[in-house]
């Protein structure tokens, strides 16, 4: 008796707790419009997005070009962009970049005969009071 009862108390609330568990999704996607962000795991359980327009949009001018794709924590306003902006704009064989606040990404474009250190990067972004997640280095096509 006792499991019938049980039975008829819960799983019905567990079916509407599934349904607004997914319905809520729903709706985040509708007031935070995620339509052209590509969602991303990594191996480490971490996950992030990228904008692909607005990748697309920055290495267009960049071919042959080294981009780091870093990913950021503790991004909150756009007064941590622009001083991540000034410090990366410092650095010798930088060449553009671009803060997504919305993802937290910032995409740096560099020469190719750069040599990029993670750490380096790592150590500016940290600088600004922000941390790096993971960095991920690509040329332009």
């Amino acid at each position: 008796m006792r499991y019938l009862l049980f039975s008829i108390l819960i799983f019905p609330s567990l079916a509407l707790a599934e349904k607004n568990i997914h319905g809520d999704h729903a709706d985040h996607n509708a007031q935070h419009g995620h339509e052209g962000h590509v969602a991303m795991d990594y191996v480490g359980g971490t996950s992030s997005e990228l904008d692909v327009p607005r990748f697309d949009e920055f290495v267009s001018d960049q071919k042959g070009n080294q981009i780091a794709v870093v990913s950021v924590s503790g991004m909150v306003c756009d007064f941590c962009a622009r001083g991540i902006e000034k410090t990366f704009q410092k650095d010798a064989g930088f060449k553009k970049i671009d803060v997504d606040l919305d993802t937290g990404k910032v995409l740096i474009a560099y020469a190719p005969s750069t040599e990029i250190i993670n750490e380096e990067i790592e150590k500016k972004i940290l600088s600004n009071g922000q941390t790096v997640t993971d960095i991920q280095i690509l040329t332009a096509q």
